[in-house]
């Protein structure tokens, strides 16, 4: 069993993504059938990236300090506790408030144990595990797209609930395996070990004034993700203007993870002819064509045009992101970096959220992704001033 590493790891991602399609892909469909308003479902999920803002960092200190928190633990204790809050759920099922307050916390838990479980590639890589992150983390796409694929049916023809159940299934599997991928013990890692144990990370002052040209990057990336937290947060309301309803949900959904699959998958070869710095930009010009060209969609086709870049957009983004990460962290900041990306991610949720849910409710559909194409404009900008001109000014190695 311990020679199929990328084998095992890949369904820890499988599992995650499953579980992120029902918790966000469905977010909306899910709250908004409870009796919340389109604001109050902004609300909800900005309070829920709020949170993740703070939890992530938060968490990847106590991990990089090397105590008595690690990348496993943080990972099979989230898991359990979006199995025991889907369960909850099950049986609250009228009152706003504790549906209200149950979802926040189970949204905001599944953001924040993101980058431990990508950390958890390069520490057991370090280790000695051969995993293909790339790989592993486009399956993880696969296993999004395949639920979404038959949950918006699903949804349709037997309810919200339906969300629940599977989430229920996923976290089950998820928590018993995750309590069996154990990382050998080598005296290479014993000795890494000690060394973090004896080596605290950066704080938050520290980190930015060691790593100047990344905290620019996390702004531009926030901006970008902006767009991108946009569409899929209200992806419903978008597709109900374009004539669509929880089954096209479904399908769009399912093409843009599918088409992960490929790219990240081939991510780490392309990453030995084209440098992490130009494919970041590569992906942020990406997210503003994605985010532009439902200006224009008429019908369900511009919608799936737009989904399709996916593929040069997230799907690029995120495996690249967690290379560049590694690669110019200290070895006692490298969880927090990976942390510090998903981070910006979740912020530029927070403010999607806070002003895209008001913007639907008082402008429509139109106006909302005006606003999601110049955020994403401003970021593309600052990415690029952020890798070429003042990542120029460090070392690569920090």
């Amino acid at each position: 069993m311990k020679k199929f590493w990328t084998l095992r790891y890949t369904l820890i991602n499988v599992l995650y993504f499953v579980a992120f399609c029902t918790i966000h892909a469905y977010a909306a469909v899910f709250l908004l059938d409870k009796g919340f308003t389109n604001t109050q479902v902004g609300i909800a999920l900005a309070i829920s990236n709020i949170l993740s803002v703070i939890g992530q960092p938060l968490v990847a200190g106590i991990i990089d300090r090397g105590k008595f928190l690690t990348n496993r633990l943080t990972v099979m204790f989230s898991s359990l506790f979006l199995l025991l809050g889907s369960l909850t759920l099950v049986f609250v099922n009228t009152e706003k408030v504790p549906i209200f307050a149950i979802f926040v916390l189970m949204y905001t838990i599944q953001f924040v144990y993101m980058p431990m479980m990508i950390a958890m590639n390069f520490e057991y890589a370090k280790a000695g595990c051969n995993i293909n992150f790339g790989l592993a983390r486009g399956l993880g796409s696969a296993g999004f797209a395949v639920t979404s694929f038959f949950l918006g049916k699903a949804v349709e023809n037997y309810g919200t609930n339906v969300i629940l159940y599977v989430t229920i299934a996923a976290m089950t599997v998820m928590v018993i395996h995750v309590f069996f991928f154990k990382k050998p013990k080598t005296e290479e890692t014993e000795e890494v070990s000690e060394i973090i144990k004896e080596t605290q990370g950066s704080g938050f002052f520290a980190f930015v004034k060691k790593y100047p040209f990344f905290i620019v990057f996390l702004i531009g990336t926030a901006c970008c993700f902006f767009a991108h937290n946009m569409i899929n947060d209200f992806m419903i309301q978008i597709i109900r203007s374009l004539g669509g309803n929880e089954t096209q949900l479904g399908y769009a959904t399912f093409l843009q993870a599918i088409l992960e699959l490929p790219v990240m998958a081939l991510i780490g070869y392309v990453l030995k002819k084209i440098s992490e710095r130009h494919m970041l930009v590569f992906s942020a010009v990406s997210f503003f064509l994605k985010t532009a060209i439902l200006i224009f969609a008429t019908s369900m086709i511009g919608m799936y045009v737009s989904q399709s870049f996916q593929m040069f957009a997230y799907a690029v983004f995120i495996p690249v992101a967690a290379y560049f990460a590694d690669n110019v962290m200290a070895e006692n900041d490298k969880v927090k970096g990976q942390a510090f990306i998903n981070s910006a991610i979740t912020l530029g949720g927070v403010f999607s959220n806070l002003i895209c849910g008001k913007l639907l409710d008082a402008f429509g559909v139109k106006t909302m992704i005006l606003v999601g194409v110049a955020v994403c404009l401003v970021g593309v900008g600052i990415v690029v001033i952020a890798i070429y001109p003042m990542m120029k000014k460090v070392p690569k190695k920090a």
